[in-house]
């Protein structure tokens, strides 16, 4: 019988791997919080369900989602900005709580390399995390949930900057002036690698490991945005200075690179 997997939150990122895996036959299931979405999954061959996780409980037929599952991807970010910020850690808390009573063993975290905060220099899997912000500090809660539990086997990936269709952080960048940190290099990783890297660990059951997400090419802010948005007829985005000191972190994705992955789509595509 073909392997049953879980991908809880099916958008940009979890739709392509839903259809990646039903690919590889495995039988899928997808979970949206939008009603409008349910045909969509089906309609690929996606197993639907409308499941809305808050800090006060969860919405929908988490049991029967779960139920036959081997493995549970969870791409789920924190929602922190604006007046409906949340408690992530209470929200993957209630999920864990779910997962415990199935038959899951293996779970994929997503998470991401905010965990490291202000970090400089080559940064791996191997440097203690310290994470600056509201998101990075409860994405590494979060993490720690699973990573924790020792009835579960955990693979964690802490994804860098996410590019690919209809996404480019330029986008929000174009036409701003005085911008700092110019001189600081980007961390950044193309949709296709990002499914390359989950479809590797679960084809060689790379279980209770983290992995940094980042293609290994590190250019700098200011160099680096201004030809993507002239590539894209945008306003380049101006920077305050151009000669820094700080330079940032380059964060290295050692864990993949060591299992022999080979990142296919360069952050300059």
């Amino acid at each position: 019988m073909n392997s049953t997997i879980g991908i809880i939150g099916c958008g940009w990122l979890g739709l392509p791997l839903a259809k990646d895996l039903l690919a590889e036959n495995y039988i899928v299931h997808g979970s949206t919080t939008s009603k409008e979405k349910l045909g969509d999954l089906k309609k690929a061959g996606i197993k639907p369900f409308k499941i809305v996780l808050s800090e006060d409980g969860i919405e929908g037929r988490v049991s029967d989602f779960l139920s036959a599952l081997e493995i549970l991807v969870i791409n789920i970010p924190p929602k922190l900005r604006g007046s409906k910020s949340e408690n992530y850690v209470q929200k993957i808390k209630l999920l864990h709580n779910e997962i415990s009573s199935s038959d899951i063993q293996k779970v994929i975290f997503i998470s991401s390399t905010s965990v490291y905060g202000d970090l400089g220099g080559d940064v791996t899997e191997d440097d203690e995390p310290h994470p600056a912000t509201e998101s990075g500090k409860q994405l590494l809660k979060a993490e720690n949930i699973f990573r924790n539990d020792s009835r579960l086997q955990t693979a964690i990936i802490r994804f860098g900057g996410l590019i690919g269709p209809q996404r480019h952080p330029v986008s929000h960048l174009a036409g701003k002036k005085e911008l700092n940190n110019g001189g600081n290099y980007v961390n950044l990783i193309h949709l296709s690698d990002c499914l390359g890297i989950i479809k590797t660990i679960l084809t060689n059951n790379y279980w209770n490991e983290t992995f940094n997400g980042v293609y290994p090419a590190h250019p700098q802010k200011m160099d680096y945005y201004t030809i993507q948005a002239e590539k894209r007829g945008l306003p380049a985005p101006q920077y305050a200075s151009k000669r820094e000191k700080n330079r940032g972190k380059q964060i290295k994705s050692r864990n993949i690179l060591t299992k022999n992955y080979h990142f296919s789509t360069p952050i300059t595509d």
